[in-house]
């Protein structure tokens, strides 16, 4: 394409006005909206079907039980109920970003929770020092599995099976046949156990959506200046109010006084929940704004074109697992803190596959280079509903199985067909 100018002669239009030409089209609330259909059509869910999930299974429980799934008390054990798969899949995101998989994330987290109790309880040690040994180990066993996956070329199928039998043996030996090691340090038991002051989740939560407002603000203020393709004003005004209803009626049904007597109030949200929050909005910032969170979408996609680009995938490779087992142990700790204690099967029996379900419900592909951090929080609620709900519902415990296994099974179908929808594609 080229154009005329004075004296005769043409000039081409330079590589990068043909290349961006798209990028700095007017889109509009209709082209938005066209160009979400067609994502979806091609394969692109993303978060919906765990979207779709949560609005069903609420839906649902409400209806079955109406007088206690929607109640006070209910919906902050729900809350509760989350916290440990959450921040156990939020892990299990970077490593299933690069297409690996890590079997012992659930034991790695009860092994942590152990090494938790014992220096607090049997050697005298503060929070502090219990809780840096416990992520330090983590860290550790985190490192190993990517080492001996990344540089030996095991595959993380068998090295992570091998840790799965292993870390509940030194779980065991720890702890000892049968045994439980109670937790009572005040901290500790109160991420799980206590609510914040209810004028301190208002202030929380009034300074999320704020940020959040001018975050999404501010990026759509760049890219308009710039004459850069970017959503509609509109549409980045009603992401925010969506987020900010979010946050804003949970604050509100949380800040409730749910006490059985009217002689006490129980009121606030949970202290495990602004952790969670926290880490999701680290997890994200590494994943969407730094060149390191680049790099895994990279080898995930592709590893050898990655490391054609100069990108160190053993590195990459190693630290996912380190993040997935440290935020294990995080994980690991919160549950220590509902139950009060840790036992020899901690993390074990469906820990590991609520995790991993959690995180493909919420949108994260198995086969690596698609998901989010927010899909690990989607995904944990949809897993903390199915359980509770069917909780309320007295099922069966075999039902219950078969239930929660057919949810993973068709989280599982979805992101294969799309995956199989991209392919045709091209994308």
């Amino acid at each position: 394409m080229s154009t005329d100018i004075p004296g005769g002669e043409k000039t081409a239009m330079t590589l990068a006005e043909s290349d961006f030409a798209a990028d700095r089209r007017v889109h509009d609330m209709g082209s938005a909206l066209r160009d979400y259909r067609d994502r979806i059509r091609a394969g692109e869910l993303g978060a919906l079907p765990a979207v779709l999930g949560l609005i069903a299974l609420v839906a649902l429980f409400t209806a079955l039980k109406p007088d206690t799934f929607l109640s006070k008390g209910n919906m902050a054990n729900l809350s509760v109920q989350a916290l440990p798969i959450t921040i156990l899949a939020m892990g299990l995101v970077f490593v299933l970003l690069l297409g690996e998989i890590d079997l012992s994330a659930g034991v790695a987290s009860g092994l942590c929770a152990a090494v938790l109790a014992k220096l607090i309880t049997d050697a005298g040690q503060p929070w502090y020092v219990a809780v840096l040994s416990a992520v330090a180990i983590g860290i550790v066993i985190g490192t190993t599995i990517g080492w001996l996956v990344s540089v030996l070329r095991i595959p993380s199928f068998v090295v992570t099976l091998a840790f799965f039998l292993g870390l509940q043996g030194v779980t065991l030996r720890l702890i000892g046949e049968g045994g439980t090691v109670a937790v009572r340090d005040e901290l500790i038991v109160a991420l799980s156990n206590r609510n914040m002051p209810i004028w301190l989740g208002w202030t929380l939560a009034t300074a999320c959506v704020a940020g959040y407002t001018a975050t999404q603000l501010l990026r759509w203020r760049r890219r308009h200046v710039r004459d850069l393709h970017s959503k509609p004003i509109g549409f980045v005004l009603a992401q925010c109010a969506v987020v900010a209803a979010a946050l804003l009626i949970g604050t509100y049904v949380l800040s409730l006084d749910r006490a059985p007597s009217p002689l006490i109030t129980l009121g606030g949200i949970p202290w495990g929940v602004p952790l969670v929050g926290a880490l999701l909005i680290v997890c994200t910032f590494v994943l969407g704004r730094t060149a390191y969170g680049r790099h895994i979408y990279a080898v995930g996609g592709n590893a050898e074109a990655a490391r054609r680009a100069g990108i160190n995938v053993t590195r990459v490779r190693v630290s996912v697992f380190m993040i997935g087992s440290g935020l294990a142990a995080v994980s690991g700790i919160v549950a220590a803190s509902r139950l009060n204690s840790v036992a020899t099967d901690a993390g074990g029996g469906n820990t590991l596959l609520y995790a991993v379900g959690a995180a493909v419900i919420g949108g994260t592909s198995l086969f690596g280079g698609r998901g989010k951090a927010r899909d690990a929080v989607l995904g944990g609620l949809v897993i903390a509903l199915i359980d509770n709900g069917l909780g309320l519902l007295g099922t069966s415990a075999y039902l219950s199985y078969l239930i929660t296994g057919l949810v993973l099974l068709f989280a599982a179908a979805i992101d294969a067909l799309a995956r199989r929808r991209r392919s045709n594609v091209g994308r």
